[in-house]
């Protein structure tokens, strides 16, 4: 197997990660930090607004993982985070 189809599987890999989070939950978030303890301002005020209208919806730490951190980018095409999905779509 070549190096250019091993990178292409991971990017595959990676892809279909990302699309399992926001296809296996109505509200996903992608932040720094979760709901629990955000890690910068822009994810607090995204989280503070999903309780205040009483959602449900998970979230996804990137600063765990610099391959969805990266990632999450270049699936949505848009060059920060947090990133909203509802009902798959992306919010922004």
């Amino acid at each position: 197997m070549g190096q250019e189809h091993q990178v292409k599987k991971m990017e595959n890999d990676l892809k279909e990660r990302i699309q399992g989070y926001i296809d296996g939950n109505q509200v996903m978030l992608f932040m720094k930090g979760d709901k629990a303890q955000p890690m910068c301002g822009f994810s607090a005020q995204v989280v503070h607004i999903l309780n205040q209208v009483g959602v449900n919806y998970e979230t996804f730490n990137v600063l765990a993982d610099p391959s969805i951190r990266q990632g999450i980018k270049e699936f949505s095409d848009w060059p920060t985070i947090p990133q909203l999905y509802i009902k798959g779509e992306f919010i922004g």
